[in-house]
C-alpha cells in the first residue's frame, strides 16, 4: 500500500468548509433579527402596514431561549444514540434538513401572513435548524476526533470564518442602506449554497486516501486496519507523519500493535470516556460560559464615545463588536496549529481559562449608557473596548480550539467518536449557561 500525502491539503481545506458550514446558516439567520423584528413588530390596518412599538412577542428572548434548549437537548442525546445511527445518515440526514429549513425561511421572506402564524412557523423553524445542527455539529467533532490533532484547528477555524461572514454581510447591510427584507432573503438564500457545498465536501471526503486512513471504522481489512492505527500513533508522538507508518505495514505484527487491536475491539462507554476528559470537558463549558455572559449580550450595549461619529458610529457596534469578535476567534483557533501551550496535562491550562473571568468586569466597565448601579464608565475611550474585545476574543477561539483537539487525545482512537460527541455537548452546556448568566449580568448594568 503506497502513502499519498498530496491529498493533505485537501482534506484540510473540506475540514475548514465543514466547519464553516456548521455555524454558517445559524449565524446568517441570528443576523437577520432586524427583519424578524421588523415584521413581528409591525400592525396592519387594511391593507397598509405600519410599525408598531414594541416587541408584543419578545422574539430576541425567546430566539435565544427556543435556540438553546435543542442545542443542549441534542448533543446530550447524540452522546448515546450515535452508536445507533450510522455516522452518515447523522451528518447528511442534517444538512438536508437544514437546507430544505433555509430554503422554507427565505420563501417565507415574500409570503405575507398572519403575525401570529409567522411566528409560530419561525420559532419552529428555529427549534428543528438547532436540533440538526446540534447533531450535525456532534457528529462532525467526532469524525474530527479521528484525525491527527492539527486537523481540529482547520475545522474550528472554520467555524469562526462562519462568522466573520456574517459579521461583513451585517456591516454591508448598514452601510448599503438595504430594506431588512431585501437583506434578510441574502442572508438566507447564503445558508442555502453553503449547506450545498458542505453536503458535497462531506460526500467528497472518503474517496481521499489520507482521510480513509484515519476514518478506519469502515475498513474491510480490520487486522490491518488496526495495525495502521497503531503505527500511525507512534509515528504521531515522536513528531513523523503517516507516510513512514504506512510503510511498515508489511513487518510482522508487534505485540504491542497486536495488544492494542485487542482492546480496541470495543468502544469504551460514555461514562468511562468522560472520566478521561473531564477536564477538558469542564474547560470547554467555562470557555464558552465565559463568552456567552457577555457576547453579544453586554458587548453591544457599549457605544462609542467621541471617537467614532456620524455614520462611524452607526456601524460601530457591527464593526468593534462582532467584526473584531469573529477576526479575533479565528485568529485564535489558526493559531493553534502552529502553536499549543500549556500542553494538555499542564495544570496552568485550566487555570488560565477560569481566569478568562475577568473579562467580564472588564467589559462591563466599558462606556455603557445609560448604567443603573453606576458600574460602567470607567474605560470610555473605544480603543479600550476594541482591545478588551481582541483579547477576549481571541482567547476564547484560542482555549476552545486546544480543549477540542485535546479531548481526543485522552481516549483511544475508537473512542474518538464518543470523544466527540461528549465535547460538543459540553460547548453546547457552555453556551446555554453563559445565555442564562447574560439575563443577570444585563440586570447588574
Amino acid at each position: 500500500m503506497k502513502c499519498s500525502s498530496d491529498d493533505r491539503g485537501l482534506v484540510a481545506i473540506i475540514l475548514f468548509i465543514l466547519g464553516m458550514g456548521t455555524l454558517l446558516p445559524w449565524n446568517f439567520f441570528t443576523t437577520a433579527f432586524a427583519y424578524f423584528n421588523e415584521r413581528l413588530s409591525a400592525t396592519t390596518v387594511g391593507n397598509v402596514s405600519t410599525s408598531g412599538s414594541g416587541d408584543p412577542y419578545m422574539f430576541n428572548n425567546m430566539c435565544v431561549l427556543i435556540s438553546q434548549l435543542p442545542l443542549l437537548l441534542f448533543t446530550f442525546l447524540n452522546s448515546f444514540l450515535y452508536q445507533h445511527i450510522a455516522e452518515r445518515i447523522r451528518i447528511v440526514g442534517s444538512m438536508v434538513f437544514i437546507l430544505m429549513l433555509f430554503i422554507l425561511t427565505a420563501i417565507l421572506v415574500k409570503v405575507k401572513m398572519e403575525q401570529d402564524l409567522f411566528y409560530n412557523i419561525t420559532m419552529t423553524t428555529i427549534w428543528f435548524i438547532n436540533m440538526f445542527g446540534a447533531v450535525l455539529q456532534g457528529s462532525l467533532f467526532g469524525l474530527v476526533g479521528k484525525l491527527p490533532q492539527r486537523y481540529s484547528s482547520f475545522f474550528m477555524s472554520g467555524q469562526a470564518v462562519a462568522g466573520i461572514f456574517s459579521a461583513i454581510a451585517m456591516l454591508i447591510s448598514l452601510l448599503s442602506e438595504a430594506d431588512n427584507e431585501n437583506a434578510a432573503l441574502g442572508y438566507f438564500v447564503t445558508p442555502c449554497a453553503a449547506t450545498l457545498l458542505t453536503l458535497c465536501c462531506y460526500l467528497l471526503l472518503p474517496h481521499l486516501k489520507f482521510a480513509r486512513l484515519h476514518l478506519v471504522d469502515g475498513a474491510s481489512d480490520k487486522e490491518e486496519t488496526k495495525t495502521e492505527m497503531f503505527l500511525q500513533k507512534s509515528e504521531e508522538v515522536n513528531g513523523h507523519m503517516e507516510c513512514n507508518s504506512k510503510r511498515k505495514l508489511n513487518d510482522p505484527y508487534p505485540e504491542s500493535a497486536k495488544k492494542q487491536g485487542e482492546e480496541g475491539q470495543e468502544k469504551a462507554t460514555v461514562l468511562a470516556v468522560f472520566k478521561k476528559i473531564w477536564v477538558m470537558a469542564l474547560c470547554v463549558t467555562c470557555v464558552f460560559m465565559v463568552t456567552l455572559s457577555i457576547f453579544p449580550a453586554i458587548t453591544v450595549l457599549v457605544k462609542p464615545n467621541a471617537l467614532f461619529t456620524g455614520k462611524w458610529a452607526e456601524i460601530f457596534t457591527a464593526l468593534c463588536c462582532f467584526l473584531v469578535f469573529n477576526i479575533m476567534d479565528w485568529i485564535g483557533r489558526s493559531v493553534t496549529s502552529v502553536v499549543q501551550w500549556p500542553s494538555k496535562d499542564s495544570c496552568l491550562f485550566p487555570v488560565l481559562v477560569v481566569a478568562r473571568l475577568i473579562f467580564i468586569p472588564a467589559i462591563m466597565m466599558c462606556n455603557i449608557t445609560p448604567s443603573y448601579y453606576n458600574l460602567t464608565g470607567v474605560f470610555k475611550h473605544e480603543f479600550v473596548y476594541i482591545l478588551f474585545m481582541s483579547l477576549f476574543a481571541m482567547s476564547n477561539g484560542y482555549f476552545a480550539c486546544l480543549c477540542m483537539s485535546y479531548a481526543p487525545q485522552f481516549v483511544r482512537a475508537k473512542d474518538a467518536e464518543t470523544t466527540g460527541a461528549l465535547m460538543t455537548f459540553f460547548l453546547a452546556l457552555g453556551l446555554s449557561l453563559g445565555a442564562a448568566l447574560s439575563f443577570i449580568l444585563k440586570m447588574l448594568i
